[in-house]
């Protein structure tokens, strides 16, 4: 199997309305993870991101990058992206796609998904920040996101792979008196997650800004860091 692998996590929103299983919370995309044989490979240096502009002549892989929760604010407002007939390809304009969804006012929605962004980064923490907390709080749950493969490969100390057990535990919490902090692999996928939990009643739900490689780079130099090629 090739060391990097591309793969697209987004969570397909018609499977989170019915997540109950480990198989199911592992999929993205409508598609399971591939099985990782060596997940953790070194990373000697990686790049730094340039911010984009997004205009309505923008790629929606472009949108995607610079609002990584655009996919959920255009499926929660306007059934867009959630499923095989409301989907959109990535090369496809952001003009296009409001084209051809009844003409949406491409401004509006753009304003939507730049509000929706800022409402996301509310629920995020810092990695220093979660440090902290857990000295601090021993009622505090960090539960990963992550495939298998992944989270036995390198992991947070005491977090616990979501699994159907854990998901049942958290579920029956209620509103979670008892906080959860989210961890994926870059930060790119624990908002969908989040999402989902806070649509079912949970309030105290917070997501790993940068997921687990910023984790590696600001609290533990010494773990491992991977990427997805």
């Amino acid at each position: 199997m090739p060391q990097d692998m591309h793969t697209n996590h987004t969570f397909s929103f018609s499977q989170v309305a019915h997540l109950t299983t480990e198989v199911a919370l592992m999929q993205f995309g409508g598609r399971v993870l591939p099985r990782m044989d060596k997940v953790a490979l070194p990373v000697q240096h990686v790049p730094a991101v340039q911010t984009k502009t997004i205009t309505p002549d923008s790629p929606m892989h472009d949108v995607l990058e610079v609002y990584p929760g655009a996919q959920r604010a255009l499926f929660r407002r306007y059934h867009i992206g959630g499923c095989a007939s409301c989907g959109f390809q990535p090369t496809e304009t952001l003009a296009q796609v409001c084209a051809r969804n009844g003409n949406l006012d491409i401004a509006e929605v753009l304003a939507h998904i730049q509000t929706s962004h800022e409402q996301d980064a509310k629920l995020l923490i810092s990695p220093q920040e979660l440090n902290e907390w857990r000295k601090t709080d021993p009622t505090l749950r960090v539960v990963d996101v992550r495939s298998r493969e992944e989270f036995e490969a390198v992991n947070i100390a005491g977090s616990q792979l979501l699994s159907q057990d854990i998901m049942r535990q958290i579920m029956s919490e209620g509103t979670n008196p008892r906080p959860l902090v989210l961890v994926d692999h870059q930060g790119k996928t624990a908002l969908d997650a989040a999402a989902y939990f806070m649509g079912h009643g949970l309030q105290n739900v917070r997501c790993l800004r940068g997921g687990i490689d910023a984790w590696a780079q600001e609290v533990e130099p010494t773990m491992r860091r991977y990427k997805l090629g």
